[in-house]
């Protein structure tokens, strides 16, 4: 026996393959070689089309066309002008390996025909399989007897007789495809079989005669004739899979979609609703794409004659539009439009931010250069919570800012410049106009012990003029109103570090130090509107304003005060514990962040997380009363188990707030609960109730159940609303879900 080798040059070609088995008779997928890589399923399946027929041996024109031969036994026969190797017979090109275990070539016609055990490896790893293969026409013709590929996403094809073209036309005949798992001597759980399929790269079509769809080897549905572009197509006009929807308020509907490929940078999808209960619901969405921006865009309208009742509009309708265009390097202009017809449309019909508290629309001007950012912006609101339905909403238009950061000197402090101005305008006809300027000026610094210290100054100016402004005392206020106010901060930090082989640790104390005046808010004459949802929480007693906005001074002179503990274990996940308080210099001073609270001390803040494993973790935030130690504020969320049954909950507490605005400032206790479970590998159940505790009553609940694997996916989710919105209707919902790897689904999501 004796290795033989052999050099040729031949015409380009490159194959693109990834294998499938099937019996000689081309109708039964079997178990593959063992040689390739096996193929679980994922726990997560890819829905949507990847590979197919036409990455089958599609010609590269970029590739090399040096062809190497290795083989144990090689025959030239001149008469014929034959090479002929047996044995282990090898053939390398720049991203092909073909083996078997004869190959013929014909140095005349150039013509290959490997026979035998053939396999077809690509650099990328993609492997096909066949008994025969006859390569001619320079490689641009292919005809293989009993093709089995398995595809690079790890979906199968196989085939009876597999021909291409010399125009790159690809035939399959008698062919099975499928992207689930097999086992030996069972079907898959779905497959497609069809008498023909035909590739035409011309028309970039895939085209099917005769397929029937069958299910762990039951045929379901049989058509003669279908098409869909191949994957070369990024998009095309055509129909989309309809979605099935079902709920109190539409009974039975579909919803039908036809997408419109008007050019490469635009395209319309419209998907009317059709219902049982309602009049033809007209929707669409609408995309631009620009070289420095988009435009996307969705809505409905409807005509509801049953909507008289409850102050609704005969026209109903949404729009969600949302744009972005980059002007230059550096302004940049967005926007973000939200609007509804009335407070439950987007509930009765499940649009998104249905159970958003309201609307917020924004028109926006950025610019972004080095240390310097400035904006314009306006902001309209639309109220859709049962609850603010009667707030006196405002708008604003404008509001810009200007910020500054000053490079760091020498010794690394910076100063740091902001201007702000705001009009705000209420649909009482109350409005405010505001323009403020803080300058402050700032110094970090770490010593060589550890200790990490930040020493801040300030200096806040405000000018307002408001008209009709109704204050505490009730009385209207119309007129200018000036106030100045500084601060000066120290921050002291110094954090203490273990580290074992299995742990680490660091416990870090905490002080923050604040001087400022005790008086200026001059709330007789200056409305607070964007300082007015606060709780004082763990997220912000370091902060030396406490506040997000401008309209309200963290007066008063104070120190805040805690102690941080993490641990990060190898073995034991990570866990971290906060407690702090503040002390304020003048209890009596005017300050909302008081509540009430007719003490030098406030309340303890803290925060709990604990995640030792995969199968816990807690987040808890909580304030307790400096007296009696009574919950003030609690804030839990918490998951317990793993996938064979896992618990989910969720409880949050607010006590009532006269300042703020969100739901009046009542007091709110609520508790959300889920648990899943996953039968088994495929299989999946899940059930959730949120509960307002307060009031004693359900708010939702629901439950589903679904099936997932590496193929498919089919879910059923179920929920019922309990509103006291006498313009809502306590909703029943029914979701339904049914998706084929690769060929697309059916569904309302």
């Amino acid at each position: 026996m004796r290795k033989a080798f052999l050099y040729l040059t031949v015409c380009s070609v490159a194959f693109c393959a990834d294998t499938f088995a099937a019996e000689r008779s081309g109708t039964t997928v079997i178990d593959t070689d063992k040689t390739i890589e096996d193929t679980r399923p994922k726990s997560k399946a890819k829905l949507e089309p990847s590979y197919n027929i036409t990455n089958i041996l599609s010609v590269d024109n970029n590739e090399t066309t040096d062809i190497y031969f290795n083989a144990d036994n090689m025959e030239n026969d001149s008469n014929r002008n034959l090479v002929i190797a047996s044995g282990d017979v090898e053939i390398i090109r720049e991203n092909l390996t073909l083996k078997a275990d004869k190959v013929t070539y014909n140095q005349k016609t150039e013509d290959i025909t490997a026979e035998g055990n053939v396999v077809l490896l690509e650099k990328n790893g993609n492997v096909l399989f066949a008994d025969r293969i006859n390569l001619s026409e320079k490689i641009q013709r292919a005809d293989v007897e009993n093709i089995k590929v398995i595809l690079l996403d790890k979906t199968r094809l196989a085939a009876r007789t597999f021909h291409k073209k010399a125009n790159d036309r690809k035939i399959l005949r008698h062919a099975v495809y499928t992207p689930c798992d097999n086992c030996r001597d069972s079907s898959p759980l779905w497959q497609l079989k069809a008498g023909k399929v035909l590739h035409d790269p011309v028309e970039q079509n895939v085209e099917y005669q005769n397929a029937f769809l069958e299910i762990k080897g039951i045929p379901v549905l049989y058509t003669p004739f279908f098409s869909h572009p191949d994957p070369s197509v990024k998009h095309r006009s055509g129909f989309l899979f309809p979605r099935i929807i079902s709920s109190n308020f539409l009974g039975a509907a579909v919803q039908p979609q036809y997408f419109w490929d008007i050019n490469p940078q635009t395209n319309i999808t419209f998907n009317p609703i059709i219902s049982s209960k309602k009049d033809p619901i007209f929707s669409s969405i609408f995309h631009k794409y620009f070289y420095r921006g988009e435009l996307n865009a969705s809505g409905t309208i409807m005509n509801d004659d049953a909507s008289d009742k409850n102050d609704k509009h005969d026209t109903r309708g949404n729009l969600f539009l949302y744009g972005r265009y980059e002007i230059n390097d550096y302004w940049v202009a967005d926007t973000d439009i939200n609007y509804a017809s009335d407070h439950t449309y987007l509930d009765d019909l499940n649009l998104p931010q249905k159970d958003a508290p309201w609307l917020t629309s924004r028109l926006r001007l950025q610019s972004f250069d080095n240390r310097n950012y400035a904006y314009l912006e306006g902001y309209y609101y639309d109220m859709l919570s049962y609850d603010l339905q009667q707030i006196n909403k405002p708008y604003i238009l404008p509001i810009m800012g200007y910020e500054n950061i000053s490079n760091p000197n020498p010794y690394g402090a910076y100063v740091k410049t902001s201007l702000s101005a705001a009009s705000i305008y209420h649909k009482e006809d109350d409005s405010s106009q505001r323009l403020t300027m803080i300058n402050s000026w700032n110094l970090p610094y770490t010593s060589p012990f550890g200790e990490k210290y930040k020493l801040s100054a300030s200096l806040k100016s405000d000018l307002y003029y408001v008209e009709k402004y109704l204050n505490d005392n009730d009385e209207y206020y119309t007129g200018t109103t000036a106030r100045v106010f500084p601060q000066l901060g120290l921050e002291w930090r110094l954090p203490f570090i273990k580290n074992t082989e299995s742990t680490s640790q660091i416990l870090e104390p905490i002080i923050v130090g604040a001087l400022a005046p005790d008086k200026g808010n001059k709330r007789d004459k200056i409305p607070n509107d964007d300082s007015r949802d606060f709780e004082l929480t763990d997220t912000n007693i370091f902060d030396l304003d406490r506040y997000a906005g401008y309209d309200h001074n963290d007066i008063g002179s104070r120190v805040s005060y805690g102690l941080n503990w993490s641990f990060y274990g190898k073995k034991w996940g990570r866990s971290s514990v906060l407690l702090a308080q503040s002390y304020e210099a003048d209890k009596d001073k005017e300050n909302v962040l008081r509540q009430n609270n007719n003490s030098h001390f406030s309340d303890y803040v803290g925060r709990i997380y604990a995640a030792p494993s995969d199968y816990f973790d807690l987040t808890y935030r909580f304030k307790l009363d400096k007296d009696d130690y009574d919950i003030t504020y609690s804030e839990l969320s918490t998951s317990l188990g793993g996938d064979i049954l896992r618990l989910y909950a969720s409880y949050i507490f607010f006590p009532e707030n006269n300042e703020s605005s969100v739901y009046y400032g009542k007091q709110r206790k609520e508790i959300y609960t889920s648990l899943s479970s996953h039968i088994t590998r495929n299989w999946s159940v899940n059930a959730f109730n949120r509960y307002d505790i307060e009031n004693e009553r359900t708010l939702s609940n629901g439950g589903g159940i679904a099936y997932e694997d590496e193929c498919s996916r089919f879910a059923v989710q179920m929920e019922k609303e309990f509103s006291e919105d006498p313009a809502a209707e306590n909703d029943f919902s029914f979701y339904f879900t049914f998706y084929l790897k690769t060929i697309g689904g059916i569904g309302n999501n």
